[in-house]
């Protein structure tokens, strides 16, 4: 009796998986078809940008970058290094890819960089009471910075955003070569 009923129960389950089988073959050949009222009304809407993207010179997208620059390199790159002024602030491009995709301004300024840099990482350490220090560089320089502003590109997409690249310092390559990537 035992056995019998094993040999059901294998019996029913080929004939399930073989019907499973026919059923998503069928519908694999199946035709494509359009989207439903529910699949095309129903909250899919798609991206609505409106272009409202703030001007390059705006003094919060500027204090933002002067902020996050002198974070990063305090934080992970061991040095003092700040931006004291930005000069020549220009638009680059506007929505240069069009209009279906995130509005971004892109801009570009001459800033002033000043400050002393920790440990050159490719100079010879010196023993120093414990501590290995390496040569440390000051910064009166004058380079140039690429920047972004996105609509809907801050935190949690509630407001704008920025994204910048300051040629000489982008020491994780993230927009290599010399901030190429963070242009238009």
């Amino acid at each position: 009796m035992r056995a019998e009923r094993n040999e059901a129960t294998g019996l029913l389950r080929k004939v399930v998986t073989g019907a499973a089988a026919v059923a998503m073959l069928a519908s694999s050949l199946a035709s494509a078809q359009a989207a439903n009222f529910f699949e095309k009304n129903f909250w899919l809407s798609g991206p609505n940008y409106s272009g409202n993207v703030p001007a390059c010179d705006l003094p919060a997208a500027i204090s933002e970058i002067r902020g996050r620059f002198a974070t990063t390199e305090s934080r992970f790159w061991n040095s003092s290094l700040k931006i004291d002024s930005f000069d020549h602030v220009r638009e680059i491009a506007f929505r240069p890819w069009g209009e279906e995709y995130m509005p971004r301004r892109y801009c570009s300024a001459e800033v002033v960089i000043s400050g002393t840099e920790g440990p050159v990482p490719h100079a010879p350490a010196q023993y120093n009471g414990g501590k290995a220090a390496g040569s440390t560089v000051v910064h009166p320089a004058r380079r140039t910075i690429y920047y972004s502003l996105i609509e809907d590109g801050g935190f949690q997409s509630f407001s704008w955003g920025v994204e910048w690249c300051v040629d000489g310092f982008d020491r994780s390559w993230t927009y290599a070569p010399n901030c190429r990537m963070a242009q238009p």
